[in-house]
């Protein structure tokens, strides 16, 4: 049953399509996935179907599947995604070099698709202030293999004002009231209150003024939400353009947006195979480059200069940097990170412990290949006991890479015999 409240707001809102939208949202919903370029080449499934139209990568796939359990999701393949919430990135438009920001990034869906579209070159920063969320935005982060990011745990107005005007596109899908999500989440609907609405539009403000000072002049601003009400919709980017001169809207058309004022675009279910979704283009005003001074790097440990080259890993363009006794390469162009709440600064290379280097799990998802690899097929008994945290036989020596098919997994240490299995306790099925 949904809200009184809503439901009378909507009639309102949708005059003669108030019928069509509630017959959408008794249809059940078009489950959709996406597929990581950062892992190579896109694998030929029977569950997949037809393109979504706003996302090259994105597919919906036959609901009667679980593709969450086959193992090219844990290798980071693909990811699980609602349709309508990949346009957002298709408004923001990344591009390889780029600096963006995503200031809402949790759990990780938008953030893992700009990373896909920046293939790997840039600086990315994906933030979230709730600290459990952050985890999990950091372990997407991770399985889905992007070198290029830097994931926070600050408020907003403590990145404003630590990196103001560094941005050439800032993302802020904002924390809503969840309306586009009646029909995937029950707890939207319970959760849903009119003054639930009045609290999130107070709250987007704020987070868009901080989003504000991170764009550079000429830079881009995609203000984006999975809510229906006008509060939190056009009303937020008529207030914002109202308090921030400096800022003009994008206007455009688009096949699949409902295109409105202000640069706003909305997506209805009543339209598409998706839910609900609004976004806005807002430009910031002028032309200057982004100015920030990168992170000093430090010096690579001996122990990981002996296991690169023994394994001939190369991670590209970039910096060292260490917290405590684990390894990062930071990626080119990030600023000073101190007295910030981070959770990964680039690519984790791994840890130096006692004399020897042990490869981190982000690494092993990353590459693409090394000098040692053991490949199995996915659906081979091999993949299965490795997932389960047991030994799999193997001829190969010393570290070795595990693939499922041509995707790595994670790593293996051989005898001549077995690999010893070092694939996270956390992650074992």
């Amino acid at each position: 049953m949904l809200p009184a409240a809503f439901l009378e707001r909507m009639k309102n809102q949708l005059g003669d399509e108030y019928e069509d939208f509630l017959a959408a949202l008794e249809r059940p919903r078009a489950v959709a996935l996406r597929f990581n370029p950062l892992k190579g080449k896109q694998p030929a499934l029977p569950f997949v179907g037809e393109n979504v139209p706003w996302e090259p990568f994105g597919f919906y796939y036959d609901p009667e599947f679980r593709p969450g359990l086959h193992v090219y999701h844990e290798a980071g393949v693909y990811y699980l995604q609602e349709a309508s919430a990949m346009a957002p990135v298709a408004l923001l438009d990344p591009q390889p070099g780029e600096r963006i920001c995503d200031l809402c990034a949790a759990p990780g869906g938008k953030t893992t698709q700009i990373a896909g579209r920046m293939g790997g070159a840039g600086f990315l920063l994906c933030n979230e202030i709730n600290p459990k969320r952050a985890k999990i935005l950091s372990r997407n982060i991770e399985r889905m293999a992007v070198s290029n990011a830097l994931v926070t745990n600050e408020h907003p107005a403590v990145l404003a004002e630590r990196f103001a005007g560094q941005f050439d596109k800032v993302l802020i899908d904002a924390p809503c009231s969840g309306e586009g999500m009646f029909r995937k989440e029950e707890a939207a609907v319970t959760d849903w209150s009119v003054e639930t609405v009045q609290m999130c539009a107070h709250r987007q403000a704020e987070i868009l003024h901080c989003g504000a000072q991170l764009v550079r002049p000429g830079g881009r601003l995609v203000y984006s939400t999975c809510t229906f009400a006008p509060e939190e919709d056009e009303q937020a980017v008529a207030q914002f353009l109202d308090t921030h001169p400096e800022f003009e809207a994008e206007t455009g058309e688009t096949p699949w947006f409902v295109a409105g004022e202000n640069g706003s675009h909305r997506m209805w279910p009543h339209k598409l195979r998706g839910e609900g979704h609004f976004g806005a283009v807002l430009r910031k005003k002028g032309e200057e480059p982004a100015v920030y001074t990168p992170v000093a790097g430090e010096k690579l440990p001996k122990e990981w200069l002996s296991f690169a080259k023994e394994l001939e890993i190369e991670p590209g363009a970039g910096s060292a940097v260490s917290f405590g006794d684990t390894w990062y390469w930071a990626p080119e162009g990030m600023p000073d990170i101190r007295k910030l709440k981070v959770l990964r600064p680039g690519l984790e290379l791994g840890t130096v412990r006692k004399g020897r280097f042990e490869p981190a799990h982000a690494l092993a998802l990353w590459l693409g290949g090394c000098a040692n690899v053991q490949r199995f097929r996915a659906d081979s008994k091999e993949i299965s006991e490795y997932l389960h945290g047991n030994v799999v036989p193997s001829d190969r020596r010393g570290w070795c890479l595990v693939c499922a098919d041509d995707y790595s997994i994670g790593w293996g240490k051989g005898d001549g015999s077995v690999l010893k299995n070092h694939y996270p306790k956390g992650l074992r099925r």
